[in-house]
């Protein structure tokens, strides 16, 4: 892998990783409804869903610049913040509570808003989701940058997201249901809500996606490509 030591990588992962569980406990704190419908479907969504898309542009701006490899650590990074998230969540949930305040709190509430965050469901489906969407997504594209020359990123980054929210979407709905988060009765909307919001403003957000790659190819004199890259996700 590439040494060379760059000048924002540390801070796109910090960026990404703060995107990455803030949009976690928004998940876990709130289901929004828009109140009107797309093609019949209520357009019903956990809160995260408005943050979490801008950790696939992340995703993709890191692939684009300094290649899968590098890409690969900061996704292993989300990967592990999200589980120290959840045990830290879960540990404060056991805590005995101060009195005071359980009387204008309580663990009922504690357990209601943030509980999620240490519920198995949640985090299994978390964990599971971001594994397969990170790691397809960031798969794709550098993939399709090699076959494409480099051209066309908006095709990379769009194409490479409808497949990566694809799998994070369908995984994180199916097990958070499975576990009881959700009912099946909303596995539907739920999931084509999500896919079709995260994706949506992947779109809508390509030409600040274009933006800031060419700032950064510029500020790092880099343009990685991933001819010769072992795209296993545990290599190291």
């Amino acid at each position: 892998m590439n040494t060379r030591n760059y000048k924002y990588f540390d801070i796109i992962l910090g960026i990404f990783v703060a995107v990455l569980l803030t949009s976690n406990i928004a998940s876990s704190a709130k289901i929004v409804d828009l109140g009107f419908s797309l093609f019949n479907v209520p357009l019903a969504f956990d809160a995260g869903t408005l943050l979490f898309p801008i950790g696939y542009i992340f995703g993709d701006i890191l692939t684009e610049v300094y290649g899968y490899k590098r890409s690969r650590r900061v996704i292993w990074t989300g990967f592990f913040a999200m589980g120290l998230a959840a045990l830290v969540f879960w540990v404060i949930g056991n805590l005995p509570g101060e009195s005071t305040w359980r009387e204008y709190a309580g663990d009922e509430a504690y357990q209601s808003i943030l509980g999620g965050m240490s519920n198995g469901g949640i985090v299994l489906g978390s964990l599971a989701g971001f594994w397969f969407g990170e790691f397809s997504n960031s798969f794709t594209l550098a993939k399709m940058k090699v076959l494409t020359n480099g051209r066309w990123l908006w095709a990379r980054t769009i194409g490479s997201t409808l497949i990566g929210q694809l799998l994070d979407t369908v995984m994180f709905i199916v097990v958070a249901t499975a576990f009881g988060v959700f009912p099946w009765s909303l596995f539907l909307t739920l999931t084509l809500t999500n896919y079709l919001f995260k994706t949506g403003v992947e779109i809508l957000m390509t030409p600040l996606t274009y933006w800031t790659v060419h700032v950064l190819k510029r500020a790092e004199q880099e343009d990685y490509y991933d001819h010769n890259t072992n795209f296993n996700p545990f290599a190291s």
